[in-house]
C-alpha cells in the first residue's frame, strides 16, 4: 500500500514518487510506464522538463493496460517563470493540462518565484530556459507573487488542477502568500538533502499545513553530470553515498546508502521525489517503510547540514545571477 501525506487542499499525496528531471523526452513513456509497473504513483515533472507529453503518454499505456486507474495515479508538474502574468498563468495551465492528457492536474506549482518576460511557447519545442537560445540575456518581468497565485487558484475552480503550491520559496514569501490566498498553499518543493536541510523552513511550511516535498534529495550526485556552471559546487563536496553517518547507517540497516537518505526525509513527513533507470534501484527507493532509523541517527545526517545549495540561479546564470535565495 502506497503510503501519503495529506494535503491542505484535502488530497493524498504519495510520500515518495519518481521525478521526471533529467530523464531524456525521448525514454520518458517507457520510463514511466516501467515505473508504474515497480508501484510508483507520485510522477514529479515540470514544463521545464521538456518530457510532460511523453510522461503522460506511458500513463495512459498503463491506464489503457488495465495496470492502474486516474485516481491511482498523482501528477504534480510547475508553471514556468515566463507566464507569470494572469493571463499567461491560465493558458500555461491549460496547456499543460491538455499535453499531459490526463484530464486534470493533482498537483500545480509555481516553479521559481521569479517572473521573466513572456516567451510565446511553440507547438513542439519548450523555450524554457532563464535566458535567449544563446544563453546571453536574461530579461525579468514586473509581475507580482499575488496575480500568479490567483491564476493558479482560478485554475483549481475550473477543475484543471485540484491542489495547488510552490517550489523554491523562502519562509518570507510563503507568510505573504497566506496572507491572501483563497485555496490553500498545499505544497511546497525545496532542496533538501543532508548538505542543505533548511530546518527553519520545513519547520515553518509544516507547522502552518504545508506539505513539503524534496528535490535532489542526494545532494550532488544529481549534479555532477550538468554542465560546469552547475556541476562545479558538487565536485567539490563528498558525495552523500560516501559520507558518514550513512555509509555506516546503510551496513547496520543492510540498505543502500540511498535508501538511508530518503528515509531520513520520509521519516520526518517529508515526501521523496528520487530518479533512477535502474530497475532494482527504483524498486529499492520505493522500499522505504521497513525500517526507522532512532532519533539520534536522523540527528547525525541534519548534522551534515553546511547550508550547500546546488540549484541556484545566482551563481548557474554567472553573467545575470537571479539571487532568489540570498
Amino acid at each position: 500500500m502506497t503510503q501519503t501525506i495529506k494535503l491542505a487542499s484535502g488530497r493524498e499525496m504519495p510520500l515518495v514518487g519518481f521525478g521526471l528531471w533529467k530523464v531524456p523526452k525521448e525514454t520518458a513513456a517507457e520510463t514511466v510506464y516501467n515505473a508504474i509497473k515497480v508501484g510508483y504513483r507520485l510522477f514529479d515533472g515540470a514544463y521545464d522538463y521538456q518530457n510532460e507529453k511523453e510522461a503522460g503518454e506511458g500513463i495512459r499505456r498503463a491506464i489503457a493496460e488495465g495496470l492502474v486507474k486516474r485516481d491511482d495515479i498523482f501528477i504534480t508538474t510547475k508553471l514556468w517563470n515566463n507566464y507569470h502574468k494572469e493571463e499567461y498563468a491560465l493558458e500555461m495551465g491549460r496547456r499543460q493540462n491538455e499535453i499531459w492528457g490526463l484530464g486534470y492536474i493533482d498537483l500545480f506549482l509555481i516553479h521559481f518565484p521569479c517572473a521573466l518576460k513572456y516567451i510565446k511557447p511553440a507547438v513542439r519545442e519548450y523555450p524554457a530556459w532563464w535566458m535567449d537560445d544563446e544563453h546571453k540575456v536574461v530579461e525579468l518581468d514586473k509581475v507580482p507573487v499575488q496575480e500568479t497565485w490567483q491564476a493558479l487558484e482560478k485554475l483549481v475552480d475550473q477543475g484543471v488542477a485540484r491542489s495547488i503550491g510552490v517550489s523554491n520559496f523562502q519562509a518570507q514569501l510563503l507568510y505573504d502568500l497566506l496572507s491572501y490566498a483563497r485555496h490553500p498553499v498545499s505544497s511546497l518543493q525545496i532542496e533538501h538533502h543532508p548538505y542543505l536541510v533548511q530546518a527553519g523552513l520545513v519547520e515553518m511550511a509544516q507547522t502552518n499545513g504545508i506539505a513539503v516535498t524534496a528535490y535532489s534529495s542526494f545532494g550532488p550526485q544529481s549534479f555532477l553530470e550538468l554542465p560546469e556552471d552547475f556541476s562545479k559546487r558538487a565536485k567539490k563536496i563528498a558525495l552523500l553515498f560516501e559520507a558518514e553517518p550513512i555509509a555506516s547507517l546503510a551496513k547496520k540497516y543492510n540498505k543502500t546508502p540511498a535508501q538511508i537518505l530518503l528515509r531520513w526525509a520520509t521519516q520526518r513527513n517529508i515526501a521523496v521525489i528520487p530518479k533512477s533507470n535502474n530497475a532494482e534501484r527504483l524498486r529499492q527507493n520505493l522500499d522505504l517503510m521497513g525500517f526507522d532509523l532512532a532519533s539520534e541517527e536522523l540527528q547525525q545526517i541534519s548534522d551534515l547540514d553546511r547550508g550547500l545549495r546546488f540549484n541556484d540561479p545566482g551563481f548557474y546564470l554567472p553573467d545575470h545571477p537571479i539571487h532568489i535565495f540570498a
